[in-house]
């Protein structure tokens, strides 16, 4: 282990001017992100007071992500990863612009909600994996970017706490309309944040292959190496079918809970609380190493934590189940960030980050689809509990992959000086990765 990796404070990737500026303007926006969220949720479910068009609603946001990452990776890759931002983060202000205007002047219909859906869907499948390659240009000193990932992770989440709370509030005073402009004016603090940053441009990358071409290659490291396919694919079954369980949260609120809009920012917050509380578990370590181990714990932790609030009658049982399921969730979700960015070569990385957005956010509107038409026939409590059962058995699945993902990694960490030769060759490096 490096010098560097032994540094304990949990916050050193702010030491970064970059990201610095990064964190600060992001974490406005993304606060307004979470308030849009709730409003959307609260906004169909009031309309429509459908389980089915709820999971519609979820699909359409996030299934262009699921089409279009793999050739937004390929254009990371070739083009100035800052510049991609700066148009994204317009482009999603834009999009929360329109949906204000359109439920302030009381036009606002399923439909226009499912088409702004799908616009803010086509901007994330260049945002998030944009977003994610970007970050190791902001930190200098590689040793930092686990805790600049976990950093990422908690800032996500601290505005989860806060969002959701705000925008439950705003909804029961003056509707969700003023939650859409809030999160529009949001964006400003994270597009002048871009602008203020300190960059080398670079100049947009030439290469040999067609973009068919740069996209098989990507395809084929990420299918074709162990470690990326094993986590990828673990990442995909806890979005896929874990994760609906905050699409049928509105029904919970409502049907099961028998609470409103406040009672729904309740529950996101207290989701909210355990993932900020994960993710700082994971900014306190000072190693890659055993995030392996700690991905099999965070995805049972998961798994039994949705199982609980599915079974939940009770708002406080819920609100103190959610927080295991919330902490268990980023916990496995930063974990296979930092594994990829830190096994992944740059000249791969936006491909790679792109096949992360597909695992976490492209393979969640299957599920969110699938979830609102199974909650429709047999109940949303029901649905969550088998989302959760899913998600235990794919923690189960990785403990049985382990040790042959160690064999590929350990020489990848030891090129890096993560860990010594001699460590390896007599198998006493604490997990993969």
């Amino acid at each position: 282990m490096t010098a560097a990796a032994k540094r304990p404070s949990i916050g050193r990737a702010l030491k970064h001017r970059n990201y610095r500026l990064f964190f600060s303007g992001q974490s406005v926006s993304l606060i307004g992100t979470w308030i849009t969220r709730i409003a959307t949720s609260w906004l169909v479910y009031r309309l429509t007071n459908s389980a089915l068009l709820l999971g519609l609603v979820g699909f359409c946001g996030q299934i262009p992500t699921l089409l279009l990452a793999p050739f937004a990776g390929v254009v990371i890759d070739r083009w100035d990863r800052h510049r991609i931002l700066v148009w994204t983060q317009v482009l999603s202000a834009l999009q929360s612009l329109a949906l204000a205007v359109l439920a302030l002047s009381g036009t606002i219909t399923v439909e226009w909600v499912l088409f702004l859906q799908i616009v803010q869907g086509v901007i994330n499948a260049f945002d998030t994996p944009a977003r994610q390659a970007f970050v190791v240009q902001m930190i200098e000193d590689r040793a930092d970017l686990p805790n600049a990932i976990a950093l990422n992770s908690t800032m996500v989440n601290g505005s989860r706490i806060i969002g959701p709370s705000i925008g439950g509030i705003i909804i029961a005073l003056v509707g969700e309309g003023w939650c859409f402009m809030i999160d529009s004016i949001s964006y400003v603090a994270v597009i002048g944040s871009l602008l203020a940053m300190r960059v080398t441009r670079s100049a947009p990358r030439t290469s040999s292959e067609s973009i068919l071409g740069e996209l098989r290659t990507g395809f084929r490291y990420v299918t074709g190496f162990p470690p990326v396919r094993t986590v990828l694919i673990l990442l995909a079954i806890v979005s896929a079918m874990g994760m609906p369980y905050t699409v049928l949260m509105p029904m919970i609120a409502s049907q099961v809970l028998h609470g409103g809009p406040h009672t729904l920012g309740f529950l996101m917050t207290a989701t909210g609380c355990g993932a900020v509380a994960g993710t700082l578990y994971l900014a306190s370590r000072t190693s890659v190493l055993g995030l392996g181990r700690v991905m099999i714990v965070a995805t049972l932790a998961f798994g039994l934590g949705i199982i609980g609030f599915g079974l939940a009658r009770s708002l406080w049982i819920a609100l103190l189940l959610l927080p295991i399921a919330g902490a268990g969730f980023m916990v496995e979700m930063a974990s296979t960030n930092t594994i990829l960015q830190t096994i992944t070569q740059e000249h791969l990385r936006g491909r790679v980050m792109a096949f992360y957005a597909m695992a976490f956010l492209g393979t969640a509107p299957i599920g969110s689809l699938l979830a609102g038409v199974v909650a429709d026939r047999i109940g949303p409590s029901a649905t969550i509990v088998a989302g959760g059962v899913a998600c235990i058995a794919g923690a189960v699945w990785l403990a049985f992959k382990l040790p042959l993902l160690r064999e590929h990694v350990r020489p990848i960490y030891m090129e890096m000086g993560i860990i010594a030769a001699v460590q390896a060759d007599v198998g006493k490096a604490p997990g993969m990765p």
